[in-house]
C-alpha cells in the first residue's frame, strides 16, 4: 500500500508501507519516492491516508477518487 505523509516543505509526500503494520505499533515502515527508508511516528487512531491507484490520476471527477482527501485532491 501507498500512503501520504505530511512533509514540512511539499506538503504531503508520497511514500510506500515496507512492512506490514500492526495494532499497536508506534511507528510504520514506509519508503519514499526517491528511496530513502523512514521510520514515520504514527498515533494508531489517525493512520496517514492512503493513496489512491496510479489509474486514478488525473481524473477530471473528483468523485471518482476511491479515497478523497486533502492529499489526494492536491495530487489530482
Amino acid at each position: 500500500n501507498r500512503v501520504w505523509i505530511p512533509d514540512n516543505e511539499e506538503v504531503w509526500q508520497s511514500a510506500e508501507i515496507t512492512k506490514n503494520y500492526k495494532a499497536g505499533d508506534s511507528f510504520l515502515h514506509v519508503q519514499l519516492e526517491d528511496g530513502t527508508e523512514l521510520n514515520y511516528p504514527v498515533d494508531p487512531a489517525a493512520l496517514p491516508p492512503l493513496r489512491n491507484p496510479d489509474i486514478l490520476v488525473g481524473e477530471n471527477d473528483l468523485t471518482a477518487l476511491s479515497y478523497l482527501h486533502e492529499p489526494a485532491v492536491l495530487h489530482n
